[in-house]
């Protein structure tokens, strides 16, 4: 019986020496303790950081830590959305039998980027494609040849902000040209306008700028027409 008791108690005794467990290490200071590369063979990919963190390693103690990404992005002053483009030569409108016929998109291209990814941007529609869902400020502006028509133009052309969700277009903004009536039969069109507002959207939405009713619209004045748009998120 005693020597039941004894090799009960220097059992116990002998627990809290393993409290900590070193690998590569005979002496541990924290519960595991690893002194050497760490392999993981099989990871499963997260679509989105919300409701996730990452580990990060404190250079100093090298200890492991369970970090928010958000405060990451926010340490990095970058906003990975953001993305802005002018053109000032070559602008054209492409027509795209896929979007509404009243609506024409002006050809920007990745060249024509102030900043921003170009991964943000195609140009085989000149849309900007939203990288995660929220809510955006998006600025949009237009000058149709000088800005000032010695005429009204007819209809109602204008520019417009066209999102396209699923394959579905929608125009979200607008905004016409304004004519003018003068005395002695004087007709001008102020043809230079712009849209800066917020917008919600959806990741994987593609976004394109151009104008609306179109059809009046001189190809000659569009060369030496200016365009110009802006984009961020703002807010989840």
């Amino acid at each position: 019986m005693k020597t039941k008791i004894y090799s009960l108690v220097l059992a116990c005794a002998t627990l809290p020496l393993f409290s900590q467990v070193g690998i590569n290490t005979d002496s541990p200071t924290k519960t595991l303790d690893v002194n050497g590369t760490l392999r993981v063979r099989d990871t499963p990919a997260a679509a989105t950081v919300t409701g996730y963190n990452i580990l990060a390693q404190d250079t100093g103690s090298q200890e492991v830590f369970s970090m928010d990404p958000q405060l990451l992005i926010a340490a990095s002053n970058v906003n990975p959305s953001i993305y802005a483009a002018k053109k000032t030569t070559g602008i054209t409108l492409l027509s795209l039998g896929i979007l509404p016929s009243s609506f024409q998109p002006v050809n920007f291209l990745v060249t024509d980027r102030n900043i921003g990814s170009a991964a943000l941007f195609t140009n085989a529609d000149g849309s900007y494609n939203i990288p995660s869902a929220g809510v955006y400020a998006v600025g949009f502006a237009f000058r149709y040849g000088s800005g000032l028509q010695a005429s009204l133009l007819s209809g109602a052309p204008g520019i417009g902000v066209l999102r396209t969700r699923a394959g579905v277009s929608t125009l979200i903004d607008t905004r016409p040209f304004s004519g003018i009536n003068l005395a002695l039969a004087i007709n001008l069109t102020l043809s230079d306008s712009s849209i800066n507002s917020l917008y919600s959207f959806q990741a994987n939405d593609k976004v394109s700028f151009g104008l609306t009713d179109s059809g009046v619209i001189n190809a000659g004045l569009l060369g030496s027409s200016i365009a110009s748009f802006y984009i961020y998120k703002v807010s989840n």
